[in-house]
């Protein structure tokens, strides 16, 4: 396998034919062209972080202290970047970040996202947040990996539910994001008063579930509120966003006993470690938590027999000045060695930034932001694009670091400085 060379000469040769990548290369650039695509509130809400976003510059401040070694003088023309995970063989230790309201991004929304992911062969997962319901995206996918990821809801109806469907959709994991129980404190989106679930979108994943349409129809008789122009323009936009047709939304009250159905659902912050085997006697797919920056919790998800750990910091997006999460993963790595894989979010920008956290011992990478930003600038060959520079960056500095196989990457590839 040698994707690097191969993407190289696709865009170099295609230069000859006046062919430029349909998104830029550089991370930076790729965010700078994403914005100018993107609305302001659709912007800050994905490239926002909490508080004074020092956790996101840690994220990338902390993969800069580990400095790859390279080898030389070793017979690199052959190189493997496949993983295993849960007995399915992947192309590369990627997989898409759950991303919520991604129609801000493009109108294609999760459904490009995961025809891309479906293209190139690593794993989509599903946003609880999504702007499109996990069955539609699942039938375009194919045979193609896909996970789920669960938000934790008051309603532990609606979360046996949502798990039931997963599983009937085909997807292969259940990812528990721990560290979003409650909102982190963002100023991009509370300088512009703007949070895209009260607008109806993101919310797909619970308005096509029987278990939350029977919850709004509770609630469709409560008075809407005092009645003003601006109240009449989100009532008009929400009519817009919610499933059914526009005529019918404004004539009912559903969309805004959606939105109020969502905002008492979706937080649950008294969430302990005794709800897990309630998700354990749902299920038989392999339970992932995600948000794990501590060993001792790492210890406590192998002592309530959890089957996987994603070390994520939520991209910044949640506490403000917490730990980078590459500098989380060391201690979390000793503290499970090989008896669960411990995969790694937050901060990746690249196929080197992957390098390292393989040599750290992450058996895979989330790919968060740049796939949105890619989406954002070009569809679903954007996304398709951003997966390609990642998968070609690792598999080139791969062989330029003297080794052949991610599998045999180790600690001893890297030096820490700083």
């Amino acid at each position: 396998m040698n994707e690097g060379r191969a993407r190289q000469e696709e865009i170099y040769l295609g230069g000859l034919r006046g062919r430029k990548p349909a998104v830029p290369i550089d991370a930076q650039q790729l965010e700078r062209k994403a914005q100018k695509k993107m609305s302001r509130r659709g912007f800050a809400y994905i490239a926002g972080s909490a508080g004074l976003e020092s956790t996101t510059a840690a994220n990338r401040e902390s993969f800069e202290r580990w400095r790859i070694v390279p080898r030389i003088l070793h017979d690199v023309s052959s190189r493997d970047v496949s993983v295993e995970l849960f007995g399915r063989r992947l192309p590369a230790p990627f997989l898409l970040a759950p991303i919520g309201a991604l129609e801000m991004a493009h109108r294609d929304a999760d459904l490009a996202a995961a025809k891309a992911a479906a293209a190139e062969g690593i794993p989509a997962i599903f946003s609880n947040q999504a702007s499109v319901a996990m069955e539609t995206c699942a039938t375009a996918m194919g045979d193609a990996p896909r996970w789920f990821q669960l938000y934790w809801s008051t309603s532990d109806e609606l979360v046996e539910s949502l798990v039931q469907r997963a599983e009937a959709c085909g997807c292969e994991a259940i990812i528990v994001t721990l560290d979003t129980t409650m909102f982190g404190w963002r100023p991009r989106d509370l300088d512009l008063a703007f949070l895209p679930f009260v607008y109806a979108q993101g919310i797909a994943q619970y308005t096509s579930d029987p278990i939350f349409r029977r919850l709004v129809e509770a609630h469709e008789s409560e008075s809407l509120g005092p009645v003003t122009p601006r109240a009449v323009l989100s009532l008009i936009a929400l009519a817009r966003r919610y499933p059914g047709s526009f005529s019918s939304n404004l004539r009912s009250r559903r969309p805004i006993a959606g939105v109020r159905q969502f905002v008492q659902t979706y937080s649950r912050p008294w969430l302990s470690w005794r709800d897990l085997p309630f998700l354990r006697e749902r299920t038989k797919l392999p339970i992932v938590l995600k948000g794990v920056l501590h060993p001792d919790d790492a210890r406590l998800a192998l002592e309530n027999e959890v089957d996987g750990l994603i070390v994520s910091n939520h991209g910044g997006r949640q506490v403000d000045g917490a730990l980078g999460a590459i500098d989380a993963l060391p201690p979390i790595v000793e503290a499970v060695g090989d008896r669960i894989p411990v995969l790694l979010d937050s901060g990746i920008r690249g196929g080197a930034d992957a390098f390292k956290a393989l040599a750290i011992g992450a058996r895979a990478v989330l790919i968060g932001r740049p796939y949105a930003y890619g989406l954002a600038i070009a569809g679903e060959r954007g996304v398709r694009e951003v997966i390609r520079n990642f998968v070609a960056e690792l598999d080139l500095t791969l062989g330029l670091a003297g080794c052949t196989s991610v599998r045999d990457l180790a600690p001893t590839n890297l030096q820490r400085v700083g």
